[in-house]
């Protein structure tokens, strides 16, 4: 990712590639302070889960639509600079995301075997791997492991993108988000208050994320046009704003964060938390971009490429904390401790293995990826 500045000088955009870096790691730090059933430590006294939502709350505001604002961000950025029609574009984002992802949803109905074993769910795994509904959900909804539904979304996404172009040329109508965000709120209390029980309510929800989720998409090229059309000088003056609006945020995160103490349950009822919840990437990918010309350290760009892998593969080194830490008596902070200081050095060392590896590289973005050789091409191979 790089540009030509006026000077003719080429500029990393280190700045993007710490975006990219704290939406990878986070992703690890937000599903280890969650109980190995993605509750907010619900056995334990509220004292204990102080401290586990507090650091939840600061790992919070790099949730995954962090990621999509990256994503089409660099998107927009690509087809500016090579320009390419619509069925291009899209069979270009099909290969790049769709097939590591089969990749990743077969490998997650088999991995996660060894976790359902242990926590006594294996029969009801082994019933959903036979059943073609559930492999419906895995390759459609990304449901077969909790954070693959990212893939799907995106994906759902860029084939809107047309629209997107709209906020390149006119940054304003990025605050569609908001509306697309109250949408999105209705939506979801009317269909899990009236639909709970039926079988096509994951479907629904999912085409309403999509669709709410275009918000985000106009954000994120809203983002592209005012960074391709303005200096640093005329971006670095709002920072003190972006900077106060998300203090307020936090502190609405804050409230959150006390309900979830006290409860013992995550907040979904609480308004002004999903919009500090919804809202908060959105500020934080504002204020990296604010801040571009500030020194940012180099080695954030060395490590950003790996931060795909990191969010695709760190569920494999949790799952083997969680079955460790498995009927221990140690307080939720200890455990977040032990998963998060084994997960996130294990999975980035297993994400640089994979990415050195030709034939295995493409399953973490990092490789090209695998093509069947043509009879015409080996045909002459064949006659020397």
């Amino acid at each position: 990712m790089t540009r030509v500045t006026a000077m003719g000088q080429s500029a990393r955009f280190v700045w993007l590639d710490a975006c990219r870096l704290i939406a990878g790691v986070s992703m690890v730090g937000l599903h280890a302070t969650a109980d190995a059933n993605g509750q907010p430590w619900v056995d334990y006294d509220p004292g204990e889960r102080v401290l586990p939502m507090l650091l939840r709350a600061v790992i919070y505001t790099a949730r995954t639509e962090l990621f999509i604002v990256i994503s089409i961000f660099l998107l927009m950025m690509a087809l500016d600079r090579r320009p390419r029609g619509y069925r291009q574009t899209i069979a270009e984002q099909s290969r790049r995301l769709l097939v590591p992802f089969a990749f990743w949803v077969v490998f997650y109905a088999a991995y996660t075997l060894i976790k359902a074993d242990s926590f006594g769910y294996a029969d009801a795994w082994l019933a959903q791997l036979s059943d073609p509904a559930a492999w419906a959900g895995f390759l459609v909804l990304g449901d077969v492991k909790y954070h693959m539904h990212f893939i799907p979304t995106l994906f759902g996404l860029v084939l809107f993108y047309p629209l997107f172009r709209i906020a390149v040329a006119h940054p304003w109508t990025g605050f569609v988000v908001l509306a697309c965000l109250i949408v999105k709120r209705e939506l979801d209390v009317m269909l899990w208050s009236t639909f709970w029980s039926a079988d096509w309510l994951p479907w629904a929800v999912r085409a309403v994320k999509i669709v709410t989720y275009i918000g985000y998409g106009m954000v994120a090229a809203a983002f592209w046009g005012i960074w391709s059309r303005t200096r640093m000088e005329d971006r670095a003056p709002w920072v003190p704003l972006i900077l106060f609006v998300g203090g307020l945020m936090f502190l609405i995160k804050l409230v959150a964060t006390y309900k979830t103490v006290e409860t013992g349950a995550w907040p979904h009822s609480y308004t002004p938390g999903y919009w500090a919840d919804f809202l908060m990437p959105v500020a934080l990918f504002a204020l990296c971009l604010c801040l571009a010309h500030k020194a940012w350290p180099p080695v954030l760009s060395r490590l950003a490429p790996y931060s795909f892998g990191i969010y695709l593969c760190h569920p494999i080194f949790l799952d083997m904390a969680e079955i460790a830490l498995k009927g221990t008596d140690l307080a939720p902070m200890a455990q977040i401790g032990i998963k998060i200081g084994w997960a996130l050095p294990a999975t980035t060392l297993f994400v640089i293995v994979l990415s050195k590896l030709p034939p295995l590289a493409w399953t973490v973005g990092l490789g090209p990826l695998p093509r069947l050789r043509s009879r015409a091409a080996r045909i002459p191979q064949q006659e020397t």
